[in-house]
């Protein structure tokens, strides 16, 4: 980075901007990265609360009971990783450690989403158990488990090897 000497600086993706600046921009990115994947989440774990009061339940076996129990607690997991970075927020505003709390935030997000891929994994698992009477579910949660490392981890994490440059 260099410094234009009045604190402001250019940084390798050619923005100029402080450092204050940039967590704020950072932080603005990051809290409508976790709009899109609170939302979803919470819906999942919505519905995963309900499903214990329906009557069908209780035809479960202990199997998929457990997986039942599994799939809650990973989606409880998930929502509150996903939800951390708004408590960091309020209770660090005013900190002036706005860099720190986006670097931690940022770590809880990614947390969150190895959490969701567990947690619809998991989902996956017990929904098609019940709903199939084949031995091809197994097959069937994999090739979606695939797609979601491909689509959430591997492309960017490509895109990122591919298009950084090195300075």
């Amino acid at each position: 980075m260099d410094s234009d000497g009045g604190g402001r600086r250019r940084s390798g993706d050619g923005r100029d901007e402080s450092p204050e600046d940039r967590a704020d921009r950072k932080w603005g990115d990051l809290l409508q990265e976790i709009r899109v994947a609170q939302t979803g989440v919470q819906i999942l774990f919505g519905f995963l609360l309900t499903v214990a009061f329906t009557p069908l339940f209780h035809e479960l076996g202990h199997v998929e009971k457990g997986i039942y129990v599994c799939t809650v607690v990973l989606g409880s997991a998930t929502t509150g990783a996903l939800v951390a970075p708004v408590s960091f927020h309020r209770i660090l505003a005013g900190r002036h450690i706005k860099p720190t709390a986006v670097a931690w935030a940022s770590r809880l997000t990614v947390i969150g989403l190895v959490l969701l891929l567990a947690t619809m994994t998991s989902s996956l698992v017990l929904v098609l158990r019940v709903a199939t009477h084949g031995g091809y579910w197994p097959w069937l949660v994999g090739a979606v488990v695939v797609w979601y490392l491909v689509c959430w981890f591997v492309l960017p994490l490509w895109v990122r090897h591919r298009h950084t440059t090195q300075e």
